[in-house]
């Protein structure tokens, strides 16, 4: 297994009135600009230059706990490869491909006819996975003199740790837009540091997609809370949406799991929209721009079945239906309007489900329905044998979000600040909505803001929504926290910085003035920045002093007998997890992988998986031949597994899958029978005559076993 040890050596309304775009030299209540128009330029520079240096400092924060942990410029080639560990390490094996191919037409070619990533198979790369940014880095590492001075390893991970500067930008300036004042952007960006165990994973999992993808996402919500401000001229309305459109490409471009996402944000969209909280034109715009990004993905995927097939494009076209078919939709008294919204409701999601399945049957999708089948079980409709929603189910990254986590987020004080913004933006967006419903069609958004003391901007009601439903996504599955947590620390921090929220907490208990919102709008920030850094940055400076090394050596002796001892067209089974190294380590051909949004592909990983099963050596030897396999590894880590408990052992899996009896105390189910055989991988070190008969052990040390295949039938 792969660890890290010590060192052996070395050393109320969110309508805001310090917004730039809403101010006229003179604001309501009675406030003015401080210095008027120089001082808002001082201003404005000084939070950018913050904001700059705040990403940069992230950026080498995470670059330096990655060189700390590791000890990277000290391990060998093959040990820092290892540290790219699952499928890490089959993304970035793409990006090593471009780089050593003779050309880059060459490279290209090798991407889109694939025959190693999966055996006695062709597969098209480029359209299977999401890899372009790996071909576009390997590109520019090709074309820019820089290979005299940098390694491509050192390229690729020093582009990711750039792109966290991007994110913790993206971030400041959200939170900036919304309270109208860069001390919020400050407070975010902070609470992102301090809470890293919970706001990224960039520094031991780099090459995932969702480190990629998380920073252009960022930038995109950043660009729809601009664009979601009152008083824009037309060519900012414009360049805005241009921004967004580029964003959310990007965001589509570099990770599998972007129309869910998408999803999630059409429908905080449609949610406002019906109750007359967005402006209907830009929620429209918004709309066709999720869809026109997600379609071009499609065609730079080689018209990938899963895009086409996603239920974002189908929702977003049903809401473009039926607006056209109920166009007085925001018309009438309130009973009048929820009948209308119920109807449009309903309207939307019939056109939905018919849409998706019709493009699903004239395509032939089944791509994705591993994804509906895990949240069915994970959800409680009915228990499921099926191996692949089981094998979602028993990961830890796919249960709920633990506890542990709100007690970390309450450390830095950021989940107490996050609930307390959270619940009197809520109560203000239910009177807003009822508002809405209840008041005639004709007032106009400007009378409704003089005419109500509580009203809610569209860009924070947008935001609201957003944190709300990401925040059910990630308390459903863990492994989406990361959308949440460090939305969250946006969220916080515009609250505390927010004028309007400030003054309506004063006016409910009577104590407003403007003078004293002012000094408490700027002073509990302070003192909670000030309480973060007194807190935190002696932890911080320990945690950049801890020094330790990559220690792995099992996996590298492994990987170097392989690369020694083994033709370069030989073919390897074992774990996808082992297999992502196995490919990019030696360039051996595999023939499974962790990229899992194949139903082919998902079949023949279960098969593969025999090894670990109650199964004849003839059964598993037919099996593996099948797929061209030259060499079979067998990891003790997964036969003799006690990481899981009993059910969600990778054994217990595939003993129910088979209808077997599992190992150990406890119950069964009553239909599963006693195997026939014992568990392959356990008898075959005995090295019995029926198994040597197929297999011959031909590596083995304390964690791997490698068999070679016998080539009779």
């Amino acid at each position: 297994m792969t660890t890290v040890r010590q060192r052996r050596v070395g050393k109320g309304t969110e309508a805001t009135e310090d917004q730039p775009s809403e101010e006229k030299n003179v604001k309501s209540d009675g406030e003015t600009p401080c210095g008027g128009k120089l001082w808002n330029i001082i201003s404005t520079t000084v939070g950018g230059i913050v904001a700059i240096s705040l990403g940069l400092l992230t950026s080498v924060y995470v670059a330096t706990l990655h060189e700390n942990d590791l000890w990277f410029s000290n391990i060998k080639e093959v040990e820092r490869e290892i540290s790219f560990r699952t499928e890490c390490g089959l993304y970035y094996s793409y990006y090593k491909q471009m780089i050593q191919a003779a050309s880059i037409q060459q490279g290209l070619h090798g991407l889109v006819y694939d025959n190693k990533t999966e055996s006695v198979r062709t597969i098209n790369i480029l359209e299977r996975m999401n890899v372009y940014q790996e071909v576009f880095l390997s590109i520019l590492y090709r074309i820019l003199p820089i290979q005299q001075y940098l390694e491509p390893i050192y390229f690729y991970i020093y582009t990711l740790f750039g792109l966290q500067a991007v994110y913790v930008i993206a971030l400041y300036v959200t939170s900036w837009l919304l309270s109208g004042t860069w001390l919020s952007g400050l407070l975010a960006a902070c609470w992102y540091i301090t809470n890293r165990i919970d706001t990224t994973r960039v520094e031991f999992t780099i090459p995932l997609r969702e480190n990629w993808a998380l920073p252009f996402f960022a930038v995109q919500v950043a660009a729809i809370t601009y664009l979601l401000r009152t008083h824009l001229q037309p060519v900012q309305e414009k360049l805005t949406l241009m921004a967004v459109f580029i964003a959310t490409f990007l965001f589509s471009l570099t990770w599998q799991f972007n129309q869910f996402m998408m999803l999630i944000q059409a429908l905080a969209l449609f949610i406002l929209d019906c109750f007359d909280m967005l402006p209907t034109a830009k929620v429209t715009w918004l709309y066709i721009i999720q869809i026109s990004g997600l379609l071009l993905v499609c065609v730079l995927q080689f018209f990938n079945s899963m895009i086409l097939g996603s239920l974002l494009i189908s929702f977003n076209t049903s809401v473009l239906i039926a607006r056209i078919i109920q166009k007085n939709l925001k018309k009438g008294s309130l009973l009048n309007r929820l009948g209308k919204l119920i109807l449009h409701v309903l309207l939307v999601l019939c056109f939905t489900l018919l849409i998706n399945k019709c493009i699903k049957k004239i395509l032939n999708l089944e791509s994705d329905e591993h994804i509906f089948k895990f949240l069915k079980a994970k959800f409680g409709f009915g228990a499921t044998r099926d191996f692949d929603a089981n094998l979602y189910l028993c990961e830890e990254a796919f249960g709920l979000l633990p506890l542990n986590t709100f007690s970390r987020l309450s450390d830095t004080l950021l989940f107490h600040v996050y609930i307390f913004v959270l619940f009197l933006m809520t109560v203000t967006a239910i009177i807003v909505a009822f508002r809405n419903l209840s008041g005639s069609n004709e007032v106009q958004f400007t009378e409704k803001i003089e005419e109500h003391a509580i009203t809610l901007s569209p860009d924070a009601a947008y935001n609201l929504l957003h944190t709300v439903l990401f925040g059910c996504l990630a308390l459903s599955t863990m492994r989406m926290k990361y959308l949440w947590t460090s939305h969250m620390c946006v969220f916080a921090s515009f609250g505390l910085c927010s004028m309007e929220v400030w003054k309506l907490i004063l006016k409910c208990i009577h104590l407003y003035t403007l003078q004293r919102t002012r000094v408490i709008k700027y002073s509990i920030p302070i003192i909670t920045l000030l309480y973060i850094s007194y807190k935190f940055w002696p932890g911080i400076m320990d945690e950049l002093s801890e020094l330790r090394e990559f220690y792995d050596p099992d996996t590298v002796e492994l990987m170097n007998w392989i690369k020694s001892n083994t033709p370069n067209t030989a073919v390897f089974a074992g774990s996808m997890q082992l297999l992502a190294g196995v490919k990019l380590c030696t360039g051996r051909t595999l023939t499974n992988h962790p990229h899992y949004e194949d139903k082919n592909l998902r079949e023949r990983t279960k098969q593969i998986y025999q090894i670990y099963a109650k199964r004849s050596p003839e059964d598993v030897y037919r099996i593996l031949r099948s797929f061209g396999t030259d060499y079979v590894i067998l990891e003790d880590s997964i036969c003799y597994e006690r990481r899981h408990s009993r059910g969600c052992r990778l054994r217990d899996l595939l003993d129910v899958a088979n209808g077997h009896i599992m190992d150990g105390l406890g119950e069964n189910e009553p239909d599963l029978k006693p195997s026939l055989y014992p568990r392959f991988c356990e008898e075959i070190k005995k090295t019995l005559p029926p198994y040597t008969m197929y297999f011959t052990r031909v590596f083995q040390n304390k964690t791997f076993h490698v068999y070679k295949l016998a080539k009779h039938k």
